[in-house]
């Protein structure tokens, strides 16, 4: 008689495990695979569940009050009985990763009594290949691409602020500028960001979000509204991701569904999509 499948807590042994699984589905989940990798979670809070030949057949991990379940979209997988004791005792800011993944967890977990405040789908879309040539053409003459100078602390917080209540807060939300400035901080210490300067102004800014195995995943691509339709998010986006491919890197990123003119840029650069993604705010 076979045994039913049991969710169980993944201990330190069984890292190699995780990294192969991780391996095999990383260009949908490089946030999840860069917090596992970087050990951004404790024992107690990554789960598995194994198939019949005592392989992953799912995966859960809460970091940074966010669960990122990898179901590879079995809706008949048995749900972790354990979630709702979790819930009581660990907030949840969000629920992310591929659409239908989300959707199975964020089922279970409405009908323990917890409601979704805010969803906000995406299309992922990655890149493997350097942008297209025209796109290191755009922008306006005299612009610079640069790394960030410790002097541009104060001009790249506006920027984060900007993109954070643009892109970044969902319904409802209210902008935090003591929390935006920790995270511009850790982006700053442990993330690869490019700004693009017109004369003594700092007009846009893109940076890593993620950094896993053998990707990056894109994140905080922002023009000053003032700059746009210029072509500054090409050619900035451009440079930055020849520099990550030309270190071996794959890209990743999800931008909103309904924001139709960052998509166009990233179609532009080459992305194709390969996905959909979901963010639920709880």
């Amino acid at each position: 008689m076979t045994r039913p499948q049991r969710w169980k807590k993944i201990p330190p042994n069984e890292y190699s495990a995780v990294e192969a699984f991780l391996r095999v589905r990383e260009p949908f989940c490089v946030g999840a695979s860069s917090r596992f990798l970087a050990r951004n979670f404790t024992r107690n809070q990554i789960w598995s569940l194994k198939n019949a030949r005592g392989g992953i057949a799912a995966f859960l991990l809460h970091s940074r009050l966010s669960l990122f379940p990898i179901f590879s979209g079995n809706s008949n997988i048995p749900l972790p009985r354990f979630l709702g004791r979790f819930l009581r005792k660990v907030p949840i800011h969000s629920v992310q990763g591929l659409r239908e993944d989300t959707e199975i967890l964020e089922q279970d977990i409405e009908s323990r009594g917890w409601y979704v405040e805010d969803r906000i789908d995406y299309d992922l879309m990655t890149l493997d290949q350097a942008p297209f040539p025209e796109c290191f053409h755009r922008g306006p003459p005299g612009l610079v691409l640069r790394p960030p100078e410790p002097g541009d602390r104060d001009e790249l917080f506006k920027l984060q602020a900007a993109y954070e209540q643009e892109e970044v807060i969902p319904k409802g939300g209210v902008f935090n500028a003591a929390a935006c400035g920790k995270t511009l901080e850790r982006i700053l210490s442990t993330q690869q960001v490019l700004v693009a300067c017109l004369g003594n102004d700092i007009v846009g800014k893109i940076n890593t979000n993620a950094i896993s195995y053998t990707r990056c995943q894109i994140g905080g691509v922002y023009v000053h509204p003032a700059y746009r339709n210029r072509g500054i998010a090409i050619r900035m986006s451009a440079v930055f991701l020849q520099e990550l491919i030309g270190a071996n890197k794959g890209i990743t990123l999800f931008v909103k569904k309904k924001n139709a003119p960052a998509r166009s840029v990233y179609q532009l650069l080459g992305f194709v999509k390969r996905g959909d993604y979901r963010i639920s705010y709880y």
